[in-house]
């Protein structure tokens, strides 16, 4: 009994250690920092690039490949607490998920969310941020396309840039142990986004579509 005790104290303590490194590191309110310690023990994250992240200027909507209950967990650990995440239905209701949920603000993904967006552009054009989680599909339909096409328009209104962002190692691959790495790329305004593919006749939901699968690569 006495060594499980022991065991478990430091493990703790290990845990408690690697939150106030993060703290420091990634400059994470200690709530934050405690919840993604497991995470980043467990899964030896490389999570350099995420402390732009969390500095982009704003408005910004960081866009997120979702492929499992996993993603918002480490982004509502790690994205700065006042962005408001779009959650599917699955990761807004999952029990797991709650102490997580806690650390942010945190709505439901629904045709009224991201269709009429009114409150969406008012909370990025009051220097906000969004977490916007996007289905782990790399060839949608055209009714996929359709929340590329209202992140799009959102932007559009809010002047907000997009930072997408990738957790590597596949769903279908992500073994316990497995180590993660967090990949992002610099925001962009759907302008300049457009910019980059002038005179091709793609949408611009294929476009942000293919600005997405760039962090993938």
């Amino acid at each position: 009994m006495i060594i499980i005790l022991v065991i478990v104290g430091a493990i703790l303590a290990l845990v408690v250690l690697a939150a106030f490194l993060d703290m420091y590191r990634l400059e994470l309110p200690f709530n934050q920092a405690l919840a993604y310690a497991p995470f980043k023990l467990i899964r030896r994250i490389s999570d350099k690039q995420m402390t732009a992240a969390r500095t982009s200027p704003t408005p910004v909507i960081y866009a997120i490949w979702n492929q499992s209950t996993l993603d918002p967990a480490l982004m509502l650990s790690l994205l700065p607490d006042q962005t408001l995440h779009i959650l599917d239905e699955h990761s807004a209701h999952s029990g797991w998920l709650e102490p997580w949920r806690n650390l942010a603000r945190t709505i439901e993904f629904n045709a009224h969310h991201v269709f009429v967006s009114r409150r969406l552009v008012r909370v990025l054009k009051g220097n906000g941020r969004l977490a916007v989680y996007f289905p782990n599909d790399t060839s949608p339909d055209a009714k996929a396309l359709r929340l590329y096409r209202a992140v799009s328009r959102i932007a559009l209104q809010a002047d907000a840039s997009i930072l997408p962002i990738y957790v590597s190692g596949g769903a279908n691959n992500r073994g316990t142990f497995d180590r993660l790495t967090i990949r992002t790329l610099p925001p962009l305004k759907i302008p300049e986004i457009t910019a980059r593919q002038e005179g091709d006749g793609n949408t611009t939901a294929a476009l942000l579509h293919e600005r997405m699968m760039e962090v993938r690569r």
